[in-house]
């Protein structure tokens, strides 16, 4: 008996997208027919869940199967060991072509180093500098640079990155967002343009003075030189150059899109596709958040961004910038969905009829919900519920899922539809083995906010969501939140302190403690008694 013929995988991701901007999730304004199409002929996941509501944890969690806790990338700005195992170095020995194209976010972008902490007792000895931390490198050097803006910027002729770069034998990478990427997305807009810093930015955008609301800009730079594009086009050039020489070997490639994440920079006819008289004001945007809404310590990045606004914190908007937000996101999102169309129609129909397409997120955004856009703090829904829909030409079509999936899951369903086992250490499990038993939960680990300010700020929570509730505990304070889902879809009335939902409360808690000792880690173990 001959094996069956390995799949081909094509994962489409995005960056900071709600799971309900996509029109398969209920959006009638959003136009999203390419992804749609990917729902109907396939499994839509209705209640999906990032591991950590940030880019850089939820992405290590993806490449690895395993929570931030344990990967160690616990925030923005650590990058992940170049020595961890993903499920991409799994396909590539198990004989698949991989290629990464896109954001990655796997490491450091800004380039700062570390910085140095004050010591806890200084009036003790410190330890010599290589053993201050409790790993003897502190992920950084060459081999953790590859994503660096402001060196892509300096050097747009720079090297790549080296190969294997966590499992992905072909990379082509864009980092940062908006029209201000750069990467390898550096060198081909220098070998497109003769100066794109002409078109990039705030500075150089298109007056345009009918949107206002706070990091958008009509940005100059056209659709086809746009990162979109760029994205699209290298993918399909991997594809391409994959069928020309086929070998017998499946292929798994992940087309990863900046956009929609702000700023908000839609290009062409994607700037005005909406207008914000057509948005609805987000249902919660008339409760919006005070002081009293969260455990103390947290308040200072709320108010940070109400002075900031061009910064990454939580920006209070007025009804009307929330809307405005969401039209150019929406822009974003078409763009991307176009983008995602060109590249399945590039597939020829025997190559599409092997070909398992994911479509995902990292996390989200608060876009108006309580008064607020963008990210970081408290983990509505908004921010920690993502689509993921899974198109299978052997599976299920028009599937819709309702229990809980998670970001953690991804690894370990790819690799259980290639045939191949996982390793020691993943922690999600494959969302289609009927074998499993229903998740009860899915834990969110978060590192906390505050870390930004001060990094040993004691400011994490840690969530756990089930089909009905929401529960977050933080760190260092009693203060919780307790959400019914059911009967509180938009999360505006926090039942932690209410008489009647004690007795849920305790056995949430219970249930999320019991979750976070299953999720330790596991991937060494000792010898087997005889």
């Amino acid at each position: 008996m001959t094996d069956p013929k390995k799949p081909n995988f094509i994962v489409f991701m995005t960056d900071q997208q709600r799971w309900d901007h996509v029109g398969c999730y209920g959006n009638d304004i959003v136009k999203t027919p390419n992804i749609d199409r990917l729902a109907k002929e396939g499994t839509r996941f209705e209640r999906f869940f990032t591991s950590s509501p940030l880019c850089q944890p939820n992405r290590a969690t993806l490449m690895t199967g395993r929570t931030p806790m344990v990967h160690g990338v616990r925030t923005n700005g650590i990058s992940l060991d170049r020595d961890a195992v993903t499920f991409v170095d799994i396909l590539r020995a198990g004989g698949w072509r991989t290629a990464l194209v896109g954001k990655s976010h796997l490491q450091n972008l800004t380039g700062r180093e570390p910085g140095d902490r004050p010591p806890a007792h200084p009036e003790r000895k410190a330890p010599p500098a290589e053993l201050q931390e409790a790993i003897r490198t502190n992920r950084t050097g060459p081999r953790y640079n590859v994503e660096t803006n402001p060196a892509w910027h300096k050097d747009p002729m720079r090297p790549g990155a080296d190969t294997p770069y966590y499992g992905f034998d072909t990379v082509r990478l864009t980092s940062s967002h908006s029209d201000r990427v750069q990467g390898d997305y550096t060198t081909w807009f220098n070998a497109h343009h003769i100066d794109p810093d002409s078109l990039r930015g705030k500075t150089n955008a298109i007056p345009d003075d009918s949107i206002t609301v706070t990091q958008s800009w009509r940005t100059s730079i056209p659709e086809e030189l746009y990162p979109t594009t760029y994205v699209a086009d290298q993918t399909i050039k991997f594809l391409k150059y994959h069928e020309d020489t086929e070998d017998g070997r499946p292929f798994f490639v992940t087309c990863s899109f900046p956009d929609p994440h702000h700023p908000f920079t839609p290009p062409g006819k994607y700037w005005d596709m909406y207008n914000p008289d057509d948005i609805p004001v987000p249902p919660s945007h008339h409760k919006p958040l005070t002081a009293d809404d969260m455990p103390a310590g947290l308040w200072f990045a709320y108010e940070k961004g109400a002075e900031e606004p061009e910064a990454q914190w939580p920006v209070p908007v007025s009804a009307r910038h929330a809307q405005e937000a969401i039209a150019l996101n929406y822009g974003m999102i078409t763009m991307v969905d176009d983008a995602v169309g060109r590249v399945l129609d590039s597939l020829s129909p025997e190559v599409r009829a092997n070909t398992v397409v994911i479509f995902t997120s990292d996390h989200g955004d608060y876009m108006g919900d309580h008064g607020v856009i963008l990210k970081l703090g408290l983990h509505f829904q908004g921010v920690v519920r993502v689509p993921f829909i899974w198109q299978d030409p052997e599976g299920e079509k028009g599937d819709v899922r309702e229990d809980l999936g998670g970001t953690i899951d991804i690894a370990s369903t790819i690799l259980a539809r290639a045939g191949l086992q996982n390793y020691f250490g993943m922690q999600g499990i494959d969302l289609f083995d009927e074998a499993d038993t229903p998740r009860d939960g899915i834990m969110i680990d978060d590192h906390g906010m505050a870390v930004f300010k001060e990094p040993e700020a004691k400011a994490g929570l840690m969530s756990y969501v089930t089909e009905e509730y929401r529960i977050s505990v933080w760190e260092g304070s009693d203060w919780g939140e307790l959400y019914s889902y059911k009967d509180d879809p938009h999360e505006m009335t926090n039942l932690w302190d209410s008489p009647e939902h004690q007795e849920i409360r305790q056995t949430l808690t219970h249930r999320l403690l019991r979750e976070m000792i299953a999720l330790r880690d596991r991937s060494l173990t000792p010898k087997m008694l005889a």
